[in-house]
């Protein structure tokens, strides 16, 4: 933009420029009045006469052309200087556009994550770096939910096992408690008849 800008400026001035020189050379009243001043004047003895007021006229003329001349020039002067002080505040404002737009692309490149900034690229290797890590623990706590289970299952099993031979057992001292109650009472009673 800055080169398109740039040319267009150059291209602009320099095309004023060339208008300006080819009106000084088609239309140069000098010189018409020096052909014209030759012309009428007479010829004597090899030598060209001039008239005085004709030479005069002429002399005013070349000066109020020269005049103008320089007045035309120191105005094309300050346009020249014009457009230049021109163009230097546009590449101006264009290198504040182009350092805003750098900056508003960082800004759009970079992400706050607690408080710090990082560029997209960071931040997804982050973030999917926290959710590597997050998988990695939820299986780890699956594998040590299913070994700990196995052990409680295993336990209760154990627990059920036990549970069953101490009602087995309970029930043999029962029924021995209740054999050896009656062979005791029998024995009693054997001995209080006698």
């Amino acid at each position: 933009m800055n080169k398109v800008l740039f040319l267009s400026l150059a291209c602009l001035a320099l095309s004023g420029k060339m208008q300006a020189q080819e009106t000084a050379a088609t239309q140069n009243p000098v010189e018409d009045e020096f052909t014209n001043l030759i012309e009428s004047s007479n010829d004597y003895q090899g030598y060209k006469v001039v008239d005085y007021n004709e030479l005069v006229k002429l002399r005013n003329n070349a000066s109020q052309h020269y005049t103008r001349l320089n007045e035309e020039l120191i105005t094309q002067k300050n346009t020249i200087d014009q457009q230049q002080d021109q163009i230097n505040s546009l590449e101006e404002e264009l290198q504040n556009t182009q350092q805003d737009l750098e900056r508003v692309n960082a800004e759009k490149d970079a992400i706050t994550f607690l408080g710090m900034p990082f560029s997209k690229g960071s931040y997804m290797a982050l973030m999917w770096g926290i959710v590597g890590a997050l998988l990695l623990a939820l299986l780890f706590f699956i594998y040590r939910f299913k070994q700990s289970h196995s052990h409680t299952r295993e336990a209760r099993s154990k627990l059920d096992e036990t549970e069953k031979e101490f009602d087995i057992y309970r029930e043999k001292a029962l029924e021995k408690e209740q054999r050896l109650g009656r062979l005791l009472q029998d024995e009693r009673n054997k001995h209080n008849e006698r």
